[in-house]
């Protein structure tokens, strides 16, 4: 990364993003800057830990404001969503450091993340991103053993993805419906579970909480808690899933290989 010159960053406050800007603070000084992008889909608690964690690594931490919401076709919300929104912050991104004079964008992808219906590695493969982690092989696993070691604050933070991801293809992305997600997870955030997501299927929300937290979530004064908090965020109907927290649960190709597996089971049956 030393030979990287000036390098910016894409930095959403995550372990991955972390991990890079740290090194990349380590390796270059004053001539490493950590980028956050700003927009709809970024939880206002995730901009608040992302400013608090560039002041702990001692990066250079710039905002740049834009709106995905801005194009049509992310609104729309097919399966290239990701495509469009890692087009669009990549772009925001580069205006800052052309600015800065940086010639290097980086970011936190890292090899546990190849694989899986990830339109947004297209993009930024287009645009010459750098990954570092993904380049030589650095797993999730790996990458909180790093972030452990160089002794950083999130090391075991819960994974995020943006609020769109909450919302299921088809159905279309606005304001309205990234407000009322990002207020219902801050109910299950102010009952101190750890991992979790709220899905927005219309007017109904359902509720992912990992597995190892399942039984306080089943509690009847807690769970009663998140129905209140959930239903005044807007929703008109509550669900609990019983499967538990599963990272891109309304991806795709998650979904068709869940349907493949059931269908073999049925067979061996």
């Amino acid at each position: 990364m030393r030979q990287a010159g000036r390098l910016v960053v894409a930095f959403s406050g995550g372990v991955d993003s972390a991990v890079v800007a740290a090194i990349a603070q380590r390796a270059l000084g004053e001539r490493a800057w950590a980028v956050t992008a700003v927009s709809e889909t970024l939880a206002g608690r995730e901009l608040e830990e992302a400013c608090a964690l560039a002041e702990e690594i001692g990066i250079r931490h710039e905002l740049i404001r834009f709106s995905e919401l801005d194009d049509a076709r992310f609104r729309e919300n097919t399966s290239a969503r990701c495509f469009f929104c890692q087009s669009m912050r990549f772009d925001q991104i580069a205006t800052i450091a052309a600015l800065l004079d940086c010639d290097v964008l980086a970011s936190g992808t890292n090899a546990s993340d190849v694989g899986d219906h990830r339109p947004g590695l297209e993009a930024m493969a287009e645009r010459k991103v750098y990954q570092p982690l993904l380049q030589y092989g650095v797993t999730k696993e790996q990458v909180r053993e790093l972030a452990r070691e160089l002794g950083l604050s999130v090391w075991d933070k819960p994974a995020m993805a943006c609020l769109s991801s909450r919302i299921p293809h088809g159905l279309e992305v606005t304001r309205e419906r990234l407000r009322r997600v990002e207020k219902a997870e801050e109910v299950l955030h102010a009952l101190g579970f750890k991992q979790f997501r709220v899905r927005a299927h219309g007017e109904l929300a359902r509720v992912e909480v990992a597995v190892d937290e399942m039984s306080r979530v089943l509690d009847p004064q807690v769970l009663g808690e998140i129905a209140r908090g959930v239903n005044a965020a807007g929703f008109e109907e509550v669900t609990l899933d019983l499967m538990g927290f599963r990272s891109g649960s309304l991806n795709p190709v998650r979904a068709a290989n869940a349907e493949r597996d059931s269908e073999k089971e049925q067979d061996v049956e």
